[in-house]
């Protein structure tokens, strides 16, 4: 049989696999690289200010992205629980992605706003004193820790590189935005910012 001599011959199945691979990325994933929904911000969307920014860096230093996804998929029962679906517009200003796939704790594509700051506070220094279920560690160091402002504007000079969009002012005033301020400050910004452009248009 024909299957018998691919399956016998390791460096023709090789082949054929790379083909198979190949062909598969050529029509499934390469057409997305030009559809304008693609590659284009949603109306509103702004890139994150400084100390959003920084705080999107504590949250992946944390290993925050390693329990909470930010993708709702478009099923009812997601939509119903977390809102509008995730959209590819929304993320165009992120480096990296933090879509995610395992959800210890709910999905965070939408926080933004559903709680006060005070309750992120809470929730973050002691999450079983908000949430007794939470099986979330508490992060009572953002407290303490203050902001590294000297690392700041190279950060954001680095995301214009790749093409979000930070003016030079924006740039040269990002070390004073965040000068002396507690990464609890910025994670909670960074928080109360995912999701609200979206949400407010629909």
């Amino acid at each position: 049989m024909k299957h018998e001599i691919v399956e016998k011959n390791i460096g023709l199945m090789m082949i054929l696999i790379t083909l198979v691979i190949s062909g598969g990325f050529l029509v499934e994933v390469l057409p997305l690289f030009f559809l304008q929904e693609v590659n284009e911000p949603i109306e509103g969307l702004q890139p994150p200010t400084a100390l959003e920014n920084e705080g999107r860096d504590i949250y992946i230093r944390e290993g925050c992205h390693v329990c909470h996804t930010q993708q709702i998929r478009p099923f009812r029962a997601e939509t119903e629980r977390y809102g509008h679906y995730s959209v590819a517009g929304e993320f165009v200003y992120d480096r990296p992605f933090l879509w995610g796939s395992k959800r210890t704790g709910p999905d965070l594509a939408r926080v933004g706003g559903r709680y006060s700051d005070a309750w992120q506070r809470q929730h973050l220094f002691d999450p079983r004193s908000v949430v007794p279920e939470s099986n979330m560690p508490a992060f009572p160091w953002l407290f303490e820790n203050r902001i590294d402002s000297t690392k700041t504007a190279a950060k954001l000079k680095t995301l214009q590189t790749l093409g979000v969009p930070y003016s030079d002012e924006q740039i040269a005033n990002a070390p004073s935005e965040v000068e002396g301020k507690f990464e609890i400050e910025a994670l909670v910004a960074y928080l109360q910012q995912l999701g609200t452009t979206l949400s407010d248009k629909r």
